[in-house]
Formats: structure tokens, sequence, C-alpha cells
């Protein structure tokens, strides 16, 4: 399982937020030292969200992006407002080695499935969702919009209609718990493994390296984790990103 080190953006900086609530933001300075520091300390390829641009889908933080993709050798996923076929294009271009595909996918799976075919191997589909009771039934509703709007669609309903493109993997972000560093969706993730045969990484909770053995140790069928990603638990010094490195590790 991989270890992924956060980087989230929003006016330059790096932060993050809590519950994805852009009025619970905390500030943590400058991400392309952020970046340097994760590569030096082991770290295998960076997940980078452009929070502005999940809002607005205006690539704000292109020029930090870039900086990013210019400083450090590990390959960078970006994600974040990438609503275009020519959005994605640049960001390659950048130096971006992985796409995240989040909103456009939701509205639009066609699309998402033609990038895909274009770049197999190199989109990720990003399916950041809510817990939600129906009559009755927890539900995991799929948020778009820089999570500030519901769709409506549930998670694996939304998934189902991928299976048949080369997707790098779905990054399934748990919004209720990201950033609260109180332990990851271990059901949900279970039964994301049975649900797909795209490679899952998990996203939002981790609080401590106990969680990131949680999830490496979840399999079904023999499939597993392609990888964890780690955001506010790095930034708050719960642990260091070589132990998280070292604790994802077969």
């Amino acid at each position: 399982m991989e270890c992924l080190p956060a980087i989230d953006l929003r006016g330059g900086r790096s932060v993050r937020l809590l519950r994805g609530d852009f009025d619970a933001e905390t500030t943590y300075g400058d991400p392309v030292e952020q970046a340097v520091r994760y590569e030096k300390a082991g770290a295998t390829r960076l997940h980078v969200v452009d929070l502005d641009a999940a809002r607005t889908g205006a690539p704000t933080n292109a020029e930090v992006v870039a900086a990013i993709t210019r400083t450090v050798a590990i390959p960078v996923e970006v994600g974040g407002g990438v609503r275009t076929a020519e959005r994605a294009e640049e960001l390659f271009g950048a130096g971006v080695d992985r796409v995240v595909l989040g909103t456009r996918a939701v509205e639009e799976p066609a699309f998402a499935l033609e990038l895909a075919t274009a770049y197999p191997g190199r989109i990720a589909l990003g399916l950041d969702h809510r817990r939600v009771t129906v009559d009755g039934a927890e539900r995991r509703e799929v948020a778009v919009r820089g999570w500030e709007a519901g769709s409506g669609r549930d998670l694996f309903e939304v998934l189902a209609a991928f299976e048949t493109a080369p997707f790098a993997a779905v990054i399934a972000t748990d919004i209720g718990q990201d950033g609260t560093l109180e332990g990851p969706d271990l059901a949900g993730y279970v039964a994301l493994l049975g649900a797909t045969s795209i490679p899952v990484i998990a996203s939002g909770g981790v609080g401590t390296l106990a969680d990131l053995r949680s999830l490496r140790a979840l399999g079904v069928d023999g499939r597993r984790l392609a990888g964890a990603i780690v955001g506010k638990a790095l930034v708050e010094g719960a642990f260091t990103v070589e132990e998280a490195v070292a604790t994802c590790a077969p």
C-alpha cells in the first residue's frame, strides 16, 4: 500500500480543512517547501488538491502546482477543478503524473471514460462522499464542486459506470472523517474493494499509525488497497512521513 502525503492548496498556501468546511481552515505555509520535505522523507508520490479550483473550476493555483512538479522528482497527482480535457492536458504539460477527476466525472461519466481511454493509467476518479441516511438505510452520497453540493447519487452507483476504462485509481474520501484524525471508514473501504476492480486509494480520517496498519490489512478476495492519503496527521506531527511510509509498506 502506497502512502501519499497530501497538500491542499488555497490562495497559494498549504491548508487543511475540517470535514471540507472552508470556514474551518488551518494554514501550514509554503506548499513547495512542504513537497520537498515530504520527498526527502521518503514519499514516493504526492497528492495535491487545488481547493479553489474545486469550487470554481478556475485553476487558481496553477503556478503553485507547476512549481511543485518542477521542484520534486517523485510523481505528483493533482485534482480540483479539472472540468475539461484541455485542463488535464495543461496539467500533464506542467509535469503532473496523474490527474484526478471529480465533479465532471460524476456529472458527465462519458467524459471521464473518454479521458481515461485517451490517457490510460493516468486518470484517477476522485469520489468524495458523505454518509447519509435515506429511508433508514445508510448511503454514501457523492459530493461535487468542492464538497459544497451533493450529487444525490450513491458512491457505488457512480462507481459502477467506470469499470470498463483504464483508470489509475478511485480515490474515495469520506468527507465526514476528513481532517478529524478520528480514523478512516474501514467498512466503506472493504465494500469498495468488493465492488470494483479499479485500484482503491483511501482518504480521510487517518490519525495514527494504527489507522494505516488497519487500512493495509484490509482485503477482499485477495485485493488490497492501492494506497492511503495522509494529510493533517503529518502537518500536525502525529507521526512522520518516514513512519507512515514504513507502516504502509508490505
